[in-house]
């Protein structure tokens, strides 16, 4: 279960989060949840095995813009870069970068 502290411990800015979204906690922590388990993190890596450099910037440009508005930071610095590297079709091992988004963000979904 997703909550505050582990939103905190995660590293989370969690008061700019709940700021955008008039300090309902229980509306920051529904859409942390559904950001998390957006299909978009398994697009992703389907985009970085083929080598898709448009679908990889599309997808991970809407998936570091939900990180952003959440303030989960701990996501979207890694999504800012691979964003980046994919805008510019960097050569670049997208499959491990991905991979590490994808720890990163399976962190929040382990029970503890």
């Amino acid at each position: 279960m997703l909550t505050l502290d582990k939103l905190r411990a995660f590293g989370a800015n969690v008061e700019e989060g709940l700021g955008r979204c008039i300090n309902n906690e229980q509306f920051y922590i529904r859409l942390a949840e559904k950001a998390i388990a957006d299909p978009g993190f398994e697009k992703l890596i389907e985009a970085a095995e083929k080598g898709d450099l448009e679908q990889g910037f599309a997808i991970s440009h809407a998936l570091k813009g939900v990180a952003a508005n959440l303030a989960l930071t701990p996501l979207y610095a890694p999504l800012s870069e691979i964003t980046e590297l994919f805008r510019n079709k960097a050569d670049a091992d997208y499959v491990s970068l991905v991979s590490a988004i994808l720890a990163k963000r399976d962190e929040l979904t382990r029970e503890n």
